[in-house]
């Protein structure tokens, strides 16, 4: 939604994402914290980790976290952490 909409967010945390990572020039301004299971068979890792890569290569400090035991149900723990809220609301739109 963030690389169809960029000018409606002021930042985004993708969680168990993927995407083309063509695109990614759509969302260059936007910072991004990406959330992924490293046993997620739903959506594979390397989703989150080539749209992060893709990002970073075109100058992005795009950031990730992967909770290595977890699988496809990371929101759970995500929404758990304090500190996402915290980055989010550090954002503004321009």
């Amino acid at each position: 939604m963030a690389i169809s909409y960029p000018k409606l967010f002021a930042a985004i945390a993708p969680i168990c994402g993927g995407g083309s990572p063509y695109m990614v020039h759509r969302i260059l301004k936007l910072p991004v914290w990406v959330f992924h299971g490293a046993k997620d068979t739903i959506v594979p890792l390397y989703e989150s980790q080539r749209m992060v890569e893709a990002l970073r290569a075109q100058g992005s400090n795009a950031k990730i976290t992967v909770y290595p035991d977890a699988a496809h149900d990371v929101w759970t723990q995500t929404y758990e952490t304090p500190e996402l809220y915290e980055w989010l609301l550090s954002h503004r739109r321009r």
